[in-house]
This record gives structure tokens, C-alpha cells and sequence, in this order.
């Protein structure tokens, strides 16, 4: 397992105490920002999916301000399937039923909180459950325009 981690300026000490608790316990790989100066959140978020579409790491997380931004840029990443989340409730869902291979959370998440989500989603296997399955491959068929729906 090989998991990516991504962060704005505002996210920057929330992803370096994950990344120094996480360090010789799992593979991570960080994808910056690499100080508190004022950056651009899609700009790692692009990194980041971008590297787990390509095989580069397993799954990943993102930290914005509030979270919400850095996933809205994580899911603009073909075959990116990214969740903020509030509890690990939502992790576990998120997991298994969509297969998410990012979570995204804000700065102000507490960072024994942000452990236990990386920990839920690391060790959370998707569904195979044919209703799940079903449900992502219309996700990615839509996605890759190769879906045809009524509405």
C-alpha cells in the first residue's frame, strides 16, 4: 500500500503531522505543498490524482481549508473518485460503496481524527456487492462518455 498525500498552504502542518505519525508505518508519498505560502489548491490536486490514475500510489488524501475545495479539483482528475468526509462513518462508506480512492478533510480536522480516517480508508476494501459495482461502472462510463442515460 502506497498512499499519496496532498495539501494546500492551509493544510500544510495537518498534512506534515500526518505524514511524521504515518511515516515508517505505511509507504507515503508526499505531493507538497511544502510550506505555509499562499498556493493554489488544484494545483496539488491534480498531482495527486494524477498519480493514482498513472499507478504511481494506491489511494490518497487531500487537505484544503475546509476540504471542500481540494475534492471538487481531486474529482476533475479522470478516474479520481474523491470524498470529503467528516467522520469514519463517512470513510468506511465511502470506501466500500464507491470505492473512493481519495478522502479530502479540512485543516481544522483534528489530527487523532484525520488519523483514524486514513486508517478506516487504508485498511476498508471496496464492495464487490453487484448494486455498488453496478453503481461505479455507470459513474465511469458517464465520465468516459460512453454511457447513455435518460433523465
Amino acid at each position: 500500500m502506497k498512499l499519496g498525500i496532498a495539501s494546500d498552504h492551509r493544510g500544510y502542518q495537518l498534512k506534515e503531522e500526518l505524514i511524521n505519525y504515518f511515516q515508517g508505518k505505511i509507504d507515503i508519498v508526499d505531493f507538497g505543498t511544502n510550506s505555509e505560502e499562499s498556493t493554489d489548491y488544484p494545483d496539488y490536486a491534480f498531482k495527486l490524482g494524477e498519480n493514482i490514475v498513472e499507478g504511481n500510489v494506491d489511494l490518497g488524501v487531500a487537505i484544503c481549508g475546509s476540504g471542500i475545495g481540494i475534492s471538487i479539483a481531486c474529482n476533475k482528475v479522470k478516474g479520481i473518485r474523491c470524498a470529503k468526509v467528516d467522520s469514519v462513518a463517512d470513510v468506511k462508506a465511502t470506501r466500500k460503496d464507491n470505492d473512493a480512492n481519495i478522502i479530502a478533510f479540512g485543516e481544522n480536522t483534528n489530527p487523532e481524527a484525520a488519523i483514524n480516517y486514513i486508517e478506516a480508508f487504508i485498511t476498508t476494501p471496496a464492495s464487490q456487492e453487484e448494486k455498488h459495482v453496478r453503481r461505479r461502472n455507470k459513474i465511469s462510463q458517464y465520465e468516459n462518455g460512453s454511457g447513455t442515460y435518460e433523465f
